[in-house]
C-alpha cells in the first residue's frame, strides 16, 4: 500500500488509539514523526515514545497519557494536506484555542510549535493543530 501522507496516517492512528482508550500504539517511524512526538512529549500531551528498530523502516511505540481516565490529548486536526499545502508567514502564525492548544509548524529550522516559530520569527507549513 502506498502512503501519500505518512504524518496524517500516524496522527490518525494516535487519534483512534485515544478513542479506544489504548495505553500505547505502534506507528511507522520517520524523522518528522519523531520531531512531532518530541513536541507532544515536551508539552505533556503523551507520556513517552520509544523507537523500535527493525530491518525496514522501524516502528515507534507511543505511550498515551491519561489524567483521571481522560486523555491529555483531546483532538488532533491535520491542516496541510498533499493536495493543498497550508503555509503561513511569520506575522500570520495561528494561535489555537486562544493559545490553549498548539499548532505544529515545519520551518526552515525544523519542526516547532507556533509559539517557538513566533519567537524565532519564522513562518512555514502548518502541519496540524493539537489541543
Amino acid at each position: 500500500m502506498s502512503r501519500t501522507d505518512l504524518i496524517a496516517d500516524n496522527l490518525t492512528c494516535v487519534r483512534n488509539a485515544i478513542m479506544a482508550h489504548k495505553e500505547n500504539v505502534d506507528i511507522p517511524a520517520s524523522r518528522s514523526t519523531k520531531a512531532i512526538l518530541e513536541i507532544l512529549k515536551r508539552e505533556s500531551y503523551i507520556d513517552n515514545f520509544k523507537v523500535m528498530e527493525d530491518k525496514k523502516q522501524g516502528q515507534i511505540r507511543v505511550y498515551l497519557k491519561y489524567v483521571a481516565g481522560i486523555s491529555a490529548l483531546k483532538n488532533i486536526q491535520k491542516i496541510s494536506r498533499p493536495g493543498m499545502r497550508a503555509y503561513v508567514k511569520k506575522d500570520k502564525i495561528p494561535s489555537v484555542l486562544r493559545d490553549k492548544g498548539l499548532a505544529i509548524i515545519s520551518t526552515s529550522k525544523g519542526i516547532m510549535t507556533n509559539i517557538e516559530a513566533k519567537n524565532s520569527g519564522l513562518g512555514g507549513e502548518v502541519i496540524c493543530y493539537i489541543w
